[in-house]
């Protein structure tokens, strides 16, 4: 790393609906970013709940300590000069607040982007098929549909993602950081 902006690290919290979008657009973005030579980790939501927050269910409180222990993970990956790409559902205002808390605390750069995909067209993309089973009466509790979802009021980007492509939502995103000369 020649350069001080390559070694300033950064958090980008990509938050949605389940089959928003946010995991494609995370990885998309943490492509370009390698390809531009920053240490970037993605930090998918799926995973952290298998490894990082086995046992948790999906309470408001268990859903609360999820996203900490996430947001505590990309905050110190962050403060330590990684571009942490972090796409997960965060239903909750008062968690993802916490969250920004904790990286203006430490004075590390926090990107809230949303992805702003519209219930029908996630039901329609269906990735995991959690709509399909909720609608069958065999899951209840999923974000957006019989559980809430706090979209974000002050979001610095706010992708529609059924207007543009995996790849535009990511040059969006990469824009942002650009703009904050984060890349």
């Amino acid at each position: 790393m020649t350069t001080t902006a390559r070694a300033q690290g950064a958090t980008v919290w990509l938050t949605g609906l389940p089959s928003a979008g946010k995991t494609t657009i995370a990885r998309h973005l943490g492509e370009r970013l390698k390809a531009k030579g920053h240490r970037v980790e993605v930090l998918d939501g799926d995973e952290i709940r298998r490894f990082l927050s086995a046992g948790l269910g999906f309470s408001r409180e268990d859903r609360h300590t999820n996203v900490q222990r996430i947001g505590l993970v990309s905050e110190v990956l962050a403060r330590n000069g990684v571009l942490s790409v972090v796409p997960v559902i965060a239903p909750y205002a008062d968690s993802r607040e916490a969250v920004r808390k904790r990286h203006e605390a430490s004075g590390t750069p926090y990107i809230e982007v949303h992805v702003a995909t519209p219930v029908e067209v996630c039901a329609e993309r269906d990735v995991k098929g959690l709509y399909a089973r909720q609608a069958a009466g065999e899951l209840s509790g999923l974000t957006g549909v019989d559980d809430p979802y706090e979209p974000p009021v002050d979001a610095a980007l706010v992708l529609e993602t059924q207007a543009r492509t995996p790849r535009e939502s990511a040059a969006a995103v990469y824009a942002v950081l650009a703009e904050r000369g984060l890349v």
